[in-house]
């Protein structure tokens, strides 16, 4: 298990400041297109909104969705929709989820949780593996979020952990609580067998 590096009381401008930092050293090092991973959800967007208005160039950056929902991209509920919509403008390449896609080595993959300890869309019903040999996979959450029922598409956790560093941004008292046990592996939900297996540095937002 890896050291996590806790930020407290950080809002969406200094998670921004972050992730502009990590973007723009990226693209100075290599020599290939820079992948990244998003989330989907209330909480990256906000974020994502003030990033692209201070980092307005993206050309050379692949991101990926770490998860959707299976339906169109013009679906309020699609993440690849939403990415695509505010990313692609500012030259971006958005790629979408598909069974038996062979996602890339990441730069930085980010990820969100729920409080049942869900990473992208690996639920707990799902057992995810650390050793899967998939790289995505088609799955069905149990119970359904009200909010979003719908089957999904989510990279696994070995597709996740395929990356140059992890970051977290983890809000409210009772997510915190499931976070702060993971770290320590007081349970094996999803989030816990991420962090058990990662070996890359990780940075929480909390």
């Amino acid at each position: 298990m890896t050291t996590v590096e806790l930020v407290e009381q950080a809002d969406d401008a200094a998670i921004s400041a972050f992730l502009e930092g990590v973007l723009k050293a990226r693209l100075r090092e290599e020599n290939r297109p820079v992948a990244i991973c998003l989330p989907g959800g209330s909480t990256p967007f906000p974020i994502l909104q003030r990033l692209a208005e201070t980092m307005t160039d993206w050309g050379g950056i692949e991101v990926w969705p770490g998860d959707d929902r299976i339906v169109p991209e013009d679906h309020p509920a699609s993440n690849t929709g939403k990415l695509r919509a505010l990313l692609e403008p500012l030259g971006a390449r958005v790629v979408a989820l598909e069974e038996g896609a062979a996602p890339p080595h990441f730069s930085l993959v980010w990820l969100g949780m729920g409080a049942d300890g869900h990473i992208a869309s690996l639920f707990p019903n799902t057992d995810p593996q650390v050793d899967d040999p998939a790289t995505v996979r088609r799955l069905t959450p149990d119970p359904l979020p009200p909010e979003a029922p719908f089957d999904r598409l989510t990279l696994t956790i070995p597709a996740l952990l395929d990356t140059d560093q992890l970051m977290f941004v983890i809000r409210g008292d009772d997510k915190r609580k499931v976070f702060d046990e993971a770290r320590i592996g007081a349970h094996d939900l999803p989030v816990a067998r991420l962090l058990g297996a990662a070996r890359q540095p990780v940075t929480c937002f909390a």
